[in-house]
């Protein structure tokens, strides 16, 4: 996880409708940038839900929400689809961001080591440095703590 206080790397990713967005479209705004392990996954549903449910409160705050993990653009763009999502969508299948977010670790699933994204959610500020950071998210809780944080 990068600390805070840490100039939030650069990205250019494709959402779900193939769009490509790099964080420096968003220089004058605070993004919200949340890294998910997979999509229409239980935890992961919940959290872009939760987000959905949200988004009036994070754009009245001027926040842009967007959500990245290695899925393709197809797959982000049938989940965004399925559970009637309101939030940009990242497809990071070279792990660049994932890994640039340093959020690409090893975890263990009934005993069995694997790599994988760990469920992280960055505040960034208007000038692109880290502000809020937290690997310890709880999928269902995270859209509303991170209101509470703000």
């Amino acid at each position: 996880m990068l600390n805070i206080g840490t100039k939030a790397p650069e990205f250019a990713l494709k959402d779900q409708n193939n769009e490509i967005h790099h964080l420096s479209d968003y220089q004058g705004q605070k993004v919200l940038l949340y890294f998910y392990p997979k999509d229409n996954t239980s935890g992961c549903t919940l959290q872009a839900k939760g987000y959905s449910e949200m988004i009036h409160e994070y754009l009245k705050r001027g926040i842009k929400v967007i959500g990245i993990s290695k899925d393709s653009i197809k797959s982000h763009k049938n989940f965004e689809t399925k559970q009637e999502l309101k939030i940009t969508l990242l497809s990071d299948d070279s792990l660049d961001a994932i890994n640039a977010y340093d959020v690409y670790k090893e975890k263990t699933l009934y005993g069995k080591k694997y790599m994988g994204v760990v469920r992280t959610t960055y505040l960034i500020d208007e000038n692109g440095y880290i502000i809020y950071a937290n690997d310890k998210v709880k999928a269902k809780e995270d859209a509303y703590k991170m209101l509470e944080q703000l």
